[in-house]
């Protein structure tokens, strides 16, 4: 029959295990505000109260007492994934991922600390302080820059959840097979637990590059395409002008008849018409080239245009401004167009559920500093302490990415500066950056 002691003991175990896996999400999800997640642990409390529970309900039954270390692991999983999708506020696999992730560090580290021969209370101490030493370095090696990679790519998440979900069961397996570990063979069972997670971790790092390269291969593509699409509207432009040369002439002709006829009014209305038909059919392209080609990276104007083209196919009236040459961003380009990506991104989508859809676009760079302002019209209710979060839209929780990628991206910067206001309808997103790192 179970003892307070007997529920006592394994809770402890438990317990430790829970917080030396909190503190490994933080490394492999690369998060800043520490302080503002370990907030949120209380509430994960009742996985290791529940597991321990569970676990004298399954020491009853005889036929299950032999599974009852695979179902609880299981168990926790399963609860620490939903605390993961709370805490984070990831998606379901993303939240999956992540937990498996720091599964496998945890229960690695616990083979080694439990599978020596001390006492329970100098192994619980030893796997905390084991724990805070390799967070510390999966840190400093970045770890979590590259796995965050992976958690945002979307079409291949769930399989790189169940990759990891299968390398965290076979560890979970090595640490269950350590009691039957004779001393003379611990150097070389550490040597394989460690080997694994190092591998795992190793895997997880090329598979992020591999992500990261084809990315980028991408991109440069696409600024190839984008600029093939530049030239065709340059030449379009140049035939415009030609044409409209020829029916200036004739317009000329008859403005010239007018005058001397002394019919100022219809004089007056012709050259109106003259006006606002050179507007529709140049006057705004001329201008978004010449705005365009002030851009002169690459990979920001190839990512202007598709933005761009795509406001126009979906009925979104646009702006465009970029007053100087803007030729270079203290931070990685990558970066900086990714974060152009989700402004415009989030800005389009909210702009389509008005009935005057418009975006506007500055872009100033002057003296090094990079100035960006996106502002889009806007109908839908604002979250202040909500809209940083993972999945937050304006449209609803989980229609959306947020603007927490953007934010996460940013916290690499410290010259980046960003700003949000919204006011009579207009919502504005605003990102300067400083001329030094």
């Amino acid at each position: 029959m179970y003892t307070l002691s007997d529920l006592f003991i394994p809770f402890l175990d438990t317990l430790t295990g829970h917080l030396v896996l909190t503190l490994y999400l933080l490394a492999v999800t690369d998060e800043r505000a520490v302080w503002r997640r370990l907030k949120k642990f209380p509430p994960l409390l009742l996985s290791p109260l529940t597991v321990t529970l569970l676990a004298a309900g399954l020491y009853t039954v005889p036929e299950l007492r032999i599974y009852e270390y695979f179902i609880s692991s299981f168990l926790i999983l399963i609860l620490c994934t939903l605390w993961v999708r709370w805490a984070w506020q990831f998606g379901l696999w993303q939240a999956f991922a992540a937990t498996c992730m720091a599964g496998i560090f945890q229960v690695a580290q616990a083979t080694l600390s439990f599978a020596l021969p001390i006492p329970f209370p100098a192994a619980i101490g030893l796997h905390l302080v084991n724990g805070i030493l390799i967070v510390l370095l999966l840190y400093r090696l970045r770890f979590g820059r590259w796995f965050r990679l992976l958690l945002d790519n979307a079409s291949s998440i769930r399989q790189t959840a169940l990759l990891l979900f299968a390398l965290e069961a076979a560890m979970e397996l090595f640490l269950r097979l350590a009691r039957g570990v004779s001393p003379p063979f611990l150097i070389i069972y550490y040597l394989m637990v460690g080997t694994m997670a190092a591998l795992t971790a190793t895997l997880m790092v090329y598979l992020a590059r591999q992500f990261y390269t084809s990315q980028k291969i991408q991109a440069q593509q696409d600024i190839i395409d984008w600029q093939h699409l530049y030239e065709q509207d340059l030449e379009t432009i140049r035939r415009e002008v030609r044409t409209f040369r020829h029916d200036y002439k004739n317009l000329l002709s008859g403005l010239s008849r007018q005058a001397g006829e002394g019919n100022l009014e219809e004089l007056c209305h012709t050259l109106s018409e003259l006006d606002a038909g050179f507007d529709l059919q140049l006057g705004k392209k001329i201008q978004t080239s010449t705005q365009i080609g002030n851009v002169q990276l690459p990979e920001v104007r190839s990512l202007l245009l598709s933005k761009l083209a795509a406001m126009q196919k979906k009925g979104v009236e646009y702006a465009l401004e970029v007053l100087y040459p803007f030729a270079a961003v203290h931070m990685d380009v990558w970066d900086f167009v990714r974060c152009l990506g989700i402004l415009t991104d989030n800005a389009m989508e909210a702009a389509l559920d008005t009935e005057q859809p418009r975006v506007e676009i500055v872009l100033l760079a002057q003296d090094g500093h990079v100035f960006l302002r996106v502002s889009n019209s806007y109908k839908n209710l604002i979250e202040p302490e909500h809209m940083w979060n993972d999945g937050w839209s304006t449209k609803g929780d989980g229609r959306g990415l947020g603007l927490s990628s953007y934010q996460h991206i940013l916290k690499k910067y410290r010259n980046a500066s960003p700003c949000t206001s919204w006011e009579n309808g207009v919502f504005v997103q605003e990102l300067t950056v400083e001329g030094q790192l």
